[in-house]
């Protein structure tokens, strides 16, 4: 960098920084800042324009343009110059603005007489907050050195209104950014509602020393750090226990990262320009994410989670902050997190009163260990992390999917009465729990359990429910970073059939693929992982794996009873192969001596239309068919359950889905073959009501769900039911307002 400009840069930053300091309104601050800019650019125009909401960009400040523009002068994203830098997230240079593509003429700023424009992109991490505009008479392109000079300051303004510094009128730099009431709208990945406080999984990096004058210090800082870092990585690949490849080349990227040369000397170039050390890792992360996250090769996208964790890391040796930061976890927690894995999520335990995630689905492993613990989940809260501090107030609602953080006082009186009348009902429930689920026609239904811990399964006989419907096996798979041995697993499973204590459990064979990766086993690089490889595709063709499953499953029996299912079966001959599998773990017991289940039972889950429509055979070979609602839905409507545009679009209680399970039921009675609904339509009242009056005598559900379905079903008479159902058949389309009207008569 030519040392002029560097001069330049570090006088520019060195003068904000005392315009920052400064005890002024939000706005003088703004308009202070777009003449410092002006003066040092040498240019007779400098404007920010922030973004008012998610698709507006206002004029906020200027100097050059008319005064009157400011705060009226709006454009939607991707409109206009400006509107394009911020759709692009990238700079626009121009010597001749209105013959570049897309410009739009504002009138009102008296622009007209200036032709050249360079627009910067304030951003950090990803997310743009805004536009810093230059404009001058004389037609010129800005120079590249130009350019990162404005860069470095759009860094800094990117940080300063994340902080809130331009909204605040009392000179604190963190103005009303983390006082004020949110709402955040996402989507319900389990449903229940919690009042708590927040615990962020990874604590947002606060950088309060952006800008800095002893460039030497901020240098031997940083480089105190990348030693600190490489070391840290260094003792990661050393320490690893695992001998697969894909985790070693992991590791081995982040080691190339870490040692990158050309990463570290744009870090210098951005301290010898006035930047701290903090400044300079999140400049270069947020340039990086912008570059990395529009490609459309996979790889790179990839590894941009790498870069983001090592710049995360960077800046926590840097800034002291991070999870030992003395910070004492509330009483009443509730996890606040981008994402989380299933063994870090475990790891928290069940003292956990909801979780929060800006990411995940409503499939993952988290929202299946939330539904384990039962406690409510709220996936896809965009930007809750940013808002979020320790110990803020915070509701949610996985009912449905808001979150209400630092609420105020008629938005919390609100939730209480809520939380208020669910505790009325959970003790009405408890007084059902040694009550069969015997509706008014004298029909007793079934109702069992789904689990996937063995912390499940105390919750077994307090639930009320006569079994566990579905144990899923999966997560002891994705909580290790390799495979479990054969004992291991044995073992787990004889513990939770001793904690059944003689109660049926249907354990499901591994569902992994989808959104359920093993981190030790080859990730597939699908377009539609959800009908790709995965659950018993996976099986037969890993036959190895699949085969131990089966004999711990047998071992564990120990001559008891043994319900075993073969996940995601589309076809018979796959149930048929998956079957030969568990005749061949038999014999093999059976030659090495050990006891053999006194019953068995093999099943398959019909999640696929296709097996709907299996031939005769497959119906009567089959010892039991479990339904797997949440699946099935989804390729029954063509609607991906992880897409919020379509998964709420179509309803099961839709005519067309209850004559498709119609056909279910009578095949199933044809052939006497037992059959079970499963997922989470059968822990939702009405729609267990409907299916059992379809004909449905099992269902499976999570535990704190089989209360509210047992109070519904032996307050109704199943002819009833039946009636309303097929009166509203002729109107086509779904049954439930008729059902809903309907109920709201019932005593």
């Amino acid at each position: 960098m030519p040392d002029r400009i560097e001069s330049e840069s570090r006088k520019l930053l060195g003068r904000l920084r005392v315009a920052l300091a400064e005890s002024t309104a939000g706005q003088a601050r703004l308009d202070r800042i777009v003449r410092l800019i002006a003066e040092s650019m040498g240019c007779e125009v400098c404007s920010i324009y922030l973004f008012r909401d998610a698709e507006t960009l206002e004029l906020c400040a200027t100097e050059g343009l008319r005064p009157s523009a400011v705060h009226k002068t709006r454009m939607r994203l991707g409109e206009g110059l400006v509107g394009r830098v911020a759709r692009s997230r990238q700079v626009v240079n121009t010597a001749d603005a209105p013959a570049e593509r897309g410009f739009r003429f504002m009138p009102e700023t008296g622009e007209e007489v200036f032709s050249s424009f360079c627009g910067v992109p304030v951003q950090r991490l990803g997310e743009v907050l805004g536009v810093l505009v230059v404009q001058s008479r004389a037609r010129r392109e800005f120079s590249p050195d130009e350019i990162y000079a404005l860069e470095v300051v759009a860094m800094v303004l990117a940080e300063m209104t994340e902080l809130g510094a331009f909204t605040g009128g009392d000179g604190d730099a963190m103005g009303q950014r983390h006082r004020n009431p949110v709402l955040v709208r996402g989507a319900s990945g389990q449903e229940g509602a919690v009042a708590g406080r927040v615990w962020l999984h990874e604590p947002r990096v606060v950088v309060t020393n952006l800008i800095s004058d002893d460039p030497e210090r901020e240098l031997a800082r940083l480089r105190g750090a990348i030693d600190s870092l490489r070391q840290q990585v260094d003792e990661m690949l050393a320490t690893s226990v695992t001998v697969d490849a894909e985790q070693v080349a992991v590791l081995e990227a982040y080691r190339m990262f870490a040692n990158s040369r050309s990463w570290m000397r744009r870090m210098e170039d951005d301290i010898a320009s006035g930047l701290s050390a903090e400044a300079a890792v999140e400049k270069e992360q947020s340039l990086a994410h912008s570059r990395m996250s529009q490609t459309a090769d996979p790889y790179l996208r990839d590894r941009l989670h790498d870069l983001n964790d090592l710049s995360n890391r960077l800046l926590r040796i840097l800034t002291g902050q991070g999870r030992d930061t003395g910070a004492q976890m509330p009483d009443d927690p509730v996890l606040v997190a981008r994402n989380i894995g299933p063994g870090e999520l475990l790891d928290y335990g069940k003292k956990l009163r909801g979780v929060v995630l800006e990411e995940g689905s409503v499939g993952s492993h988290a929202a299946i260990i939330a539904r384990a613990w039962a406690i409510p989940l709220v996936v896809h809260a965009e930007g809750i992390t940013a808002e979020a501090l320790n110990g803020d107030p915070i509701l949610v609602d996985g009912d449905q999917g808001v979150v209400h953080l630092r609420p105020d006082l008629n938005v919390r009186k609100a939730f209480d009465d809520k939380l208020a009348m669910m505790t009325r009902a959970q003790e009405r429930y408890a007084g059902l729990r040694d009550l069969p689920a015997t509706t008014l026609c004298g029909t007793t239904v079934s109702l069992h359990m789904n689990a996937g811990l063995i912390a499940d399964l105390p919750s077994l006989p307090s639930s009320g429910a006569e079994g566990v419907g579905l144990f899923r096996t999966e997560l002891q798979f994705l909580i290790r970073n390799q495979m479990p041995k054969r004992a291991e697993l044995s073992a787990l499973y004889a513990r939770v059939m001793n904690a059944a204590q003689g109660r049926r459990v249907a354990f499901r064979t591994l569902d992994i693929g989808s959104d359920k990766v093993l981190s030790y086993m080859k990730p597939q690089d699908e377009p539609n992982p959800a009908m790709g490889w995965r659950a018993i595709r996976v099986g037969l063709d890993k036959p190895g794996v699949l085969r131990m499953q089966l004999q711990a499953l047998i071992r564990a029996a120990a001559g008891r009873p043994l319900a075993v299912m073969f996940p995601f079966v589309a076809i018979p001959a796959e149930f048929r192969a998956a079957r030969a599998e568990f005749d061949k773990a038999m014999e093999r017991e059976r030659i090495l001596g050990h006891p053999l289940p006194e019953r068995i039972e093999v099943g398959a889950m019909l999640e696929t239309p296709s097996l709907a429509y299996a031939d005769d055979s497959f119906w009567r070979e089959v010892d039991f068919i479990s339904i797997g609602g949440n699946d099935l839905k989804q390729f029954f409507f063509a609607a991906d359950r992880e897409n919020e545009r379509v998964r709420r679009r179509y309803d099961m209680l839709d005519v067309s889905f209850l004559t498709f399970l119609e056909g279910i039921i009578r095949r199933a009675a044809d052939s006497d073959t037992t059959l079970s609904y499963c997922g989470e339509d059968a822990g939702r009242p009405l729609e267990a009501m409907t299916l059992v009056a379809l004909g449905f005598r099992m269902l499976s559900m999570r535990a704190p769900s089989i209360g509210p379905v047992k109070h519904l079903l032996r307050r109704v008479d199943l002819r009833e039911v039946r009636a309303v159902i097929d009166a509203a058949r002729g109107n086509g389309g779904s049954v439930r307002q008729a059902l809903t009207e309907w109920l709201d008569g019932v005593e």
